[in-house]
């Protein structure tokens, strides 16, 4: 049996599917203890019932319809027409298309590909400094994630069994305290380099509005239909998924007929991707859970660590180095299942846990050395990787700030869940 254990570890190693290796180690371990194996597939099929889940697949089709579609072209004109008077306008712009672009396609690379391009040209015409263009975008690639639909906060609902309507209310102070202290910085560093432009005249105002006019109410589809009482966040899937569809085939007509197939494929291989590794997950918690190791961890770690903020900067550290080395759905089914139970040992509300969790693994994305944006910006921008390191710096500074303020003021995150709840 270890010997069975040790060869699926060094298949790991090498490259093989996170799902099978977690679905191998499941049905290892439940033979190792005697009990049936067919429990492993018993645990599987019961993520199918869970309610939540079909919200996924439908806010992946909407947000990769939307990177496909020239939406992100028109947010950015907007903005430029609303904010570019501003000292170090066109930076604040950058942060809040990138945020909103991020909240519907996930943290996976979509974001700096898709926005790097018209951004970081745009930002050097502009006379901003090349080291801080860099930064500035490379941060803002996963910038986002605490913002409604965020597809991670669903994935850590789902995983936590924590209500996905709470977590979009506790995302949001959270995520605006990042966007505007970012914004600060990039006003300050704006007004040093370059004074305000020229206000933009109003027809020209009224042109970008017009433009963007039927992408503006997507977020007012999602959040004021569910928090309305309109619909539960999975109707709210459907609904936004739906009209994303007809905006960008039928008004705006930039995807075509012919290219729905691929943009539904290519959705739907991504929602199996991390539907298959959800379900070996599911099975797996379940051997934790049946083995009660949560319990016998947390009693460990209360052995050495009596304080709940020792053991949330603790927590800090770890889930850092967790998001530097792993992508954001493989941290989240193979670390949530350990760290709730623990948490909530100290005391921690599995809410506010989990923007913690993914406000970590935001900052993880563009921390030095292995970052996965610093990577992707490395190659979309044709940089060394050492110049990535050194100009997201400042970014990272603020970031850490927000992180501290957020894991220590429970109340910026329960808030609002507090109040409409």
């Amino acid at each position: 049996m270890q010997l069975l254990q040790l060869i699926t570890l060094g298949l790991a190693v090498l490259g093989v599917p996170l799902f099978v290796v977690m679905a191998a180690m499941a049905l290892l371990s439940f033979h190792g203890t005697g009990v049936d194996p067919s429990v492993v597939i018993i645990e599987m099929s019961r993520l199918a019932d869970t309610p939540m889940l079909l919200s996924l697949p439908l806010f992946i089709l909407a947000g990769t319809v939307l990177s496909e579609s020239k939406a992100p072209v028109r947010l950015l004109d907007l903005s430029n027409v609303l904010l570019g008077w501003l000292p170090g306008g066109l930076a604040v712009i950058a942060l809040v298309v990138c945020s909103i672009f991020t909240a519907f396609t996930g943290a996976s690379g979509v974001t700096i590909f898709a926005l790097g391009g018209l951004l970081f040209p745009a930002m050097l015409k502009d006379r901003y400094p090349e080291q801080f263009s860099l930064g500035l975008i490379t941060t803002s690639g996963s910038l986002g994630l605490l913002f409604p639909p965020s597809l991670p906060l669903i994935l850590y609902g789902v995983i936590a069994e924590t209500r996905i309507d709470h977590l979009f209310l506790a995302g949001m102070l959270p995520g605006l305290l990042m966007l505007l202290l970012l914004a600060a910085y990039s006003i300050r560093k704006g007004a040093a380099t370059r004074g305000p432009r020229p206000s933009v005249p109003a027809g020209e105002r009224r042109r970008a509005l017009r433009a963007a006019a039927w992408e503006l109410p997507l977020p007012v589809i999602v959040l004021g239909g569910i928090y309305g009482g309109f619909f539960v966040v999975g109707e709210a899937a459907a609904v936004t998924a739906l009209y994303v569809l007809i905006v960008e085939m039928c008004v705006h007509r930039d995807i075509t007929p012919a290219q729905l197939p691929s943009i539904v494929v290519r959705s739907m291989a991504l929602f199996g991707g991390i539907f298959v590794v959800l379900a070996a997950s599911m099975a797996s918690t379940s051997f934790l859970i049946d083995q009660e190791i949560p319990a016998k961890l947390f009693a460990l770690i209360r052995e050495h660590i009596s304080s709940k903020y020792t053991f949330l900067l603790l927590l800090n550290v770890f889930l850092l180095m967790v998001g530097c080395l792993l992508d954001i759905f493989s941290a989240l089914v193979l670390v949530v299942p350990l760290i709730v139970p623990i948490a909530q040992g100290y005391g921690v509300d599995p809410t506010h846990l989990g923007i913690i969790f993914l406000t970590n693994l935001q900052i993880g994305y563009c921390t030095p050395p292995v970052g996965l944006d610093l990577f992707l910006a490395s190659y979309r921008f044709d940089r060394p990787i050492t110049e990535l390191y050194t100009a997201t710096l400042p970014f990272l500074a603020i970031l850490l700030v927000c992180l501290c303020l957020i894991t220590y003021f429970p109340l910026l995150s329960l808030f609002l869940v507090g109040l409409f709840g």
